[in-house]
């Protein structure tokens, strides 16, 4: 009787035992936090984290020791890229569409219009593209329709802040506003792409004549006091963040800062510093104002840590055009980001090619490194992974694709994947590789079209990051694989083609030329 007694008992308790482990697997981790840290104009080489296999001149210039230990606790990208202009990259971001597709193919701002400067091109009739940027409705003019990504994670229960740059549709269109895309609240984003004024003293930029359209919106509390923008900002955006830690709601914050677009204009808290570097004053303020940057993503960083949700909370870190470096810098033009050629604006590396940083607590290996390619679009399906949403019906089709397994140190890139840019557009500032042209990057080698005198040109990025020898006359058999490729995916997506003004006739697509 006593051993059926203990018997019992024993069984009594592995099943309790399972009960228990069954339960335990029954509950579903929490939704993690997430935090899009987007910077505007940042270089790949702007920060004291080196990008490539060895520090450069650029990284002992700047000091971002937030970024530093980002890089400590995350991933660092080589070779991530964004498209050459601000606009793009952003709807891209927010619709996992490449911007063949989405035709947001330059910066927006007035409504119908297309820019000034592609108006009166000598030799090239620019298309109607998308002036007005995203929509969330269907049918609008103009204007790309699509599931933002916001509106998906708010759906699903996410707070959505959205602090600083928006530049998502012109003025007097529905995306102009980031609460109709989705976020729950709005700090100082409108339809302009820079700042009439980063000083606090200057009521960053309300109230100048004439200047209304790129005056700063919503920070009237900050108006007259010694603050800059980047971290009135950021003192907002925190401030949205602990409403949703109070009632213990996963956060998406899209931290879209308008710094280091000009205008160039000094950040008080670090300027002096790079003045007694030798810098020149506008160099010096251009140094202050990434500085100042990095202290706003250090002060994200103690938040999460303080409120104890730093371990849940996801950071992905992110810049949405290559560095400025053809007007308004001190030094010689296009030199800024060397040793990639050019600068935004450009299809050469310095235009595309961005500092970026993932931290995923328990996902992603501290101070680990991969030079998995990816681009803008690749965003959105890989946070709508992280969020844990495996059933989103988007009406866009999404060119993105998702890069988590490679954070998870599960997959490494292969080379085999092209990545696409198009620019059937003019930014208005000359420079090499600046203009518009179609470009595609498979493993290491890379071919340009430039669309005004059918040129085309063929790199080796591996062993010519600099984009100095042009081997179309060397290798024409890899010159037209990439031409054939590049023309392939742009009949895909539908792109634009601008009009030869001479012939009256569409540019022809790269392999044509073969």
């Amino acid at each position: 009787m006593m051993n059926r007694f203990f018997e019992t008992i024993i069984l009594v308790g592995l099943c309790l035992v399972a009960l228990v482990s069954c339960e335990n697997e029954a509950i579903e981790e929490p939704a993690p936090n997430i935090v899009l840290f987007l910077v505007d104009d940042m270089g790949w080489q702007d920060t004291s984290v080196p990008f490539w296999t060895e520090k450069t001149a650029f990284n002992d210039r700047y000091h971002t020791p937030n970024m530093e230990r980002l890089a400590k606790e995350g991933m660092k990208f080589t070779q991530a890229y964004a498209t050459p202009v601000c606009s793009p990259t952003r709807v891209s971001l927010m619709t996992g569409m490449n911007a063949a597709r989405h035709r947001v193919t330059n910066w927006t701002l007035k409504k119908d219009v297309i820019q000034p400067m592609e108006v009166n091109h000598p030799q090239l009739e620019f298309p109607r593209w998308n002036v007005n940027g995203m929509s969330p409705v269907a049918g609008d003019s103009l204007a790309v329709y699509a599931m933002p990504l916001p509106q998906a994670l708010h759906d699903v229960g996410y707070f959505t802040v959205h602090a600083g740059k928006a530049h998502l549709g012109a003025i007097g269109t529905p995306g102009e506003n980031p609460l109709n895309l989705g976020f729950d609240i709005n700090i100082a984003g409108h339809a302009a792409g820079a700042p009439e004024s980063y000083l606090g003293t200057e009521n960053f930029g309300n109230g100048k004549e004439g200047k209304e359209i790129w005056a700063v919106p919503g920070l009237e509390k900050y108006h007259g006091k010694d603050i800059y923008l980047t971290e009135a900002i950021t003192q907002e955006a925190l401030k949205a963040l602990d409403s949703a830690v109070t009632v213990q709601q996963p956060f998406f914050l899209y931290m879209a800062h308008y710094a280091v677009h000009t205008p160039i204009m000094g950040d008080d808290r670090f300027f002096q510093k790079y003045l007694e570097k030798g810098l020149d004053s506008i160099e010096a303020k251009y140094a202050s104002m990434v500085e100042g940057m990095d202290k706003s993503l250090g002060d994200i960083m103690d938040f999460l840590e303080k409120k104890n949700i730093g371990e849940n909370t996801i950071i992905l870190f992110m810049s949405d055009n290559g560095g400025l470096s053809a007007h308004a810098r001190g030094g010689e033009p296009h030199t800024h980001n060397k040793p990639l050629a050019s600068g935004k604006g450009s299809m050469y590396e310095g235009g595309i090619r961005e500092p970026m940083l993932v931290k995923w607590p328990g996902k992603t290996k501290p101070e680990s490194v991969t030079d998995y390619q990816v681009i803008i679009e690749d965003f959105y399906p890989t946070i709508i992974e992280m969020a844990g949403i495996d059933s989103l019906q988007t009406v866009q089709k999404i060119d993105g694709e998702s890069f988590t397994a490679v954070l998870k140190g599960e997959h490494e890139y292969a080379g085999t994947r092209p990545l696409i840019w198009h620019y059937p557009n003019e930014w208005g500032v000359t420079g090499p590789g600046i203009g518009a042209a179609s470009t595609v990057r498979n493993g290491e080698w890379k071919l340009i079209y430039f669309h005004a005198d059918r040129r085309i040109e063929l790199y080796n990025i591996v062993e010519d990051i600099g984009e100095s020898k042009n081997l179309v006359a060397d290798n024409p058999e890899k010159a037209r694989e990439l031409a054939q490729l590049l023309t392939n995916r742009l009949k895909d997506m539908n792109a634009q083609m601008p009009i030869d003004k001479v012939t009256g006739e569409h540019v022809v697509y790269p392999i044509e030329l073969f």
